[in-house]
């Protein structure tokens, strides 16, 4: 059964976008996963297709109507877990996205303006998820890369299965970051005449010390990089 992504958006000729590309555009072809992108507006309940208005208590900018946006989801045969891209929701994380890639479907309501009403997100039990913390202007951005983040983890998708494992985050990797990469040619010179070589251990032939060194890479980078990583670790 192919994974199923629906997106209510005021946008959705931005759909597939990137992911109509490389591994997650031939899994589309393959029908590894599919997606279903409503307008709002479409749902909007007047003849100028108002789907905003302003906010009460006042304050800059217009919010997006709980009706209209109820309308669009109710169209929906198969919601699945519902997801509201916010700066203010769960950080996405590796844990999140395999927690959603092993939903049958998922929604993912993609905001503009200053926002949506609260109360269609109380009412219809979202959930509030970030990609970080900064601000976009919509949510389109931040669906394609909680999606192309489920997306490579689908069976099928990479040709590796173990791929995923071994990146950052991976269980492989004990969930620490990513240890550094290397690959002919063995020595190399930069345009600024420095010299460049891998480190002897990757052309040992001892596999077990290679493990140990790539380990070894990951606690340092991530104690360097991310030691809030590490705290469970310790």
């Amino acid at each position: 059964m192919s994974w199923q992504v629906n997106l209510l958006t005021l946008f959705p000729e931005m759909f597939p976008g990137t992911l109509g590309q490389s591994l997650s555009g031939r899994a589309l072809e393959k029908a590894i996963w599919s997606y279903t992108a409503l307008n709002i507006r479409d749902y909007a309940f007047d003849k100028h297709k108002t789907v905003d208005d302003t906010p009460f208590g006042g304050g800059a900018g217009m919010v997006m109507r709980a009706d209209v946006i109820e309308n669009a989801l109710l169209a929906l045969p198969n919601p699945g877990r519902k997801i509201y891209l916010s700066p203010r929701g769960q950080l996405l994380n590796q844990s999140l996205v395999k927690e959603l890639v092993a939903e049958p479907a998922i929604t993912l309501l993609c905001g503009r303006y200053e926002g949506v009403d609260q109360r269609v997100l109380d009412a219809h039990g979202f959930e509030e998820v970030s990609i970080g913390d900064y601000v976009l202007s919509g949510g389109e951005p931040a669906a394609m890369i909680l999606m192309d983040a489920c997306i490579r983890l689908l069976p099928g998708v990479m040709g590796n299965e173990n791929t995923a494992d071994n990146e950052s985050f991976g269980t492989a990797t004990g969930g620490l970051l990513e240890y550094p990469h290397y690959t002919r040619p063995a020595e190399w010179t930069a345009k600024d005449g420095k010299a460049y070589a891998v480190p002897e251990i990757l052309t040992s032939g001892n596999h077990a010390k290679v493990d140990q060194w790539r380990l070894d890479q990951a606690k340092e980078i991530t104690k360097e990089r991310r030691p809030d990583l590490l705290k469970d670790k310790t």
